[in-house]
């Protein structure tokens, strides 16, 4: 099969804010920080090149492990995307989903999470879908119990069923994932989704990616060749 020009759905691990605060000699927060802010960048830009889904880790079930006060502060970066970043992102006609096990967040974080996503859902021009409180062994466990609580028949069962019990049915598969900060492994991100998927691992830290990095991306996955299996 021949590779499409533009991934379709680009999945990334932003890694890396702690290392470039620690690099920089800042408190851990500022690399959070700048990392929220290179993620709404790269939303747009992925998008204006044609992108059309774009999926962020944004917080892991493992996250919960580290400092409170860390975690709070993540809590209140998510408000802000939520709240204070919609108006642009509903503006610029962008679908916001997000996936995950958000009814353990904060009841007002979660108020922001359904309000976002209730006023994009009929926008069209790409999607933002984020994963909050993720885990792909999560989402396997959650998909596994909605079709035994619905009874289905275990003769009913493929493809199709476990794809419609997913956290979001519907969406297409990612194209490409993508890792910052050097590390080469997924951690279990997407594991049903990620069967076909290109495998791009990038050196540099999440803040510093920029558009230059997404050209190049592209660009790289221009050259693969998807035989899926054929």
């Amino acid at each position: 099969m021949e590779t499409p020009a533009i991934p379709l759905h680009i999945a990334i691990i932003p890694d890396g804010n702690r290392r470039w605060a620690k690099a920089k000699h800042l408190p851990a927060f500022f690399g959070h920080k700048r990392g929220v802010d290179v993620m709404e960048k790269t939303c747009y830009a992925a998008l204006d090149r044609g992108v059309k889904v774009l999926t962020f880790w944004a917080f892991s079930t493992e996250n919960w492990k580290r400092a409170k006060r860390e975690v709070n502060y993540l809590f209140k970066l998510f408000e802000d995307v939520f709240k204070n970043r919609l108006e642009k992102f509903d503006k610029e006609n962008i679908k916001l989903l997000v996936s995950g096990r958000t009814d353990e967040f904060p009841s007002k974080l979660q108020y922001y999470i359904k309000r976002a996503v209730a006023r994009t859902k009929n926008n069209t021009r790409g999607i933002v879908h984020l994963c909050l409180n993720y885990g792909g062994r999560s989402e396997i466990i959650d998909m596994v119990k909605k079709i035994i609580k619905e009874k289905v028949s275990p003769d009913r069962i493929n493809k199709k069923t476990i794809n419609s019990h997913l956290y979001t049915p519907g969406l297409p598969d990612p194209d490409l994932i993508v890792r910052t900060s050097g590390e080469q492994r997924t951690s279990g991100f997407l594991p049903w989704q990620l069967e076909y998927a290109e495998y791009a691992f990038i050196k540099k830290h999440w803040p510093d990616f920029n558009e230059s990095d997404i050209d190049q991306l592209i660009k790289d996955f221009q050259s693969r060749q998807r035989r899926f299996g054929k």
